[in-house]
């Protein structure tokens, strides 16, 4: 896990996501799902290469459960791009690198 890939709880999710200035990825996701390990390591290049663009944050719903039920979270890997507030894309299950880069431009156009 990467210092540029923040977790957030139900207390910041607000502050960090729904207010942000820029689009927010959120990557809802558990410990135990393999595919959400797999594109762990996507995530954290995409944080990097979209510092200050963008931000990548992950939501752990077996410790954020008033998240996953607010958000209709019914399989993971969830992510979900929120732009001035709003969900303007959202991606279920595992895809490679190209497919999250491909949800944030269009949220950055």
């Amino acid at each position: 896990m990467s210092d540029n890939v923040v977790h957030v709880s139900t207390a910041d999710f607000e502050s960090t996501v729904l207010n942000s200035k820029e689009p927010v990825l959120v990557d809802f996701w558990a410990e135990w799902c393999g595919p959400c390990k797999m594109i762990a390591p996507a995530l954290d290049e995409l944080a990097v290469a979209y510092g200050g663009r963008a931000k990548i944050v992950k939501v752990n719903v077996d410790h954020e459960r008033d998240l996953a039920v607010k958000y209709h979270v019914r399989s993971i890997p969830y992510l979900v791009v929120f732009k001035d507030g709003e969900k303007v894309g959202e991606q279920v299950g595992a895809v490679g690198k190209a497919q999250l880069a491909g949800l944030l431009d269009k949220a950055l156009a």
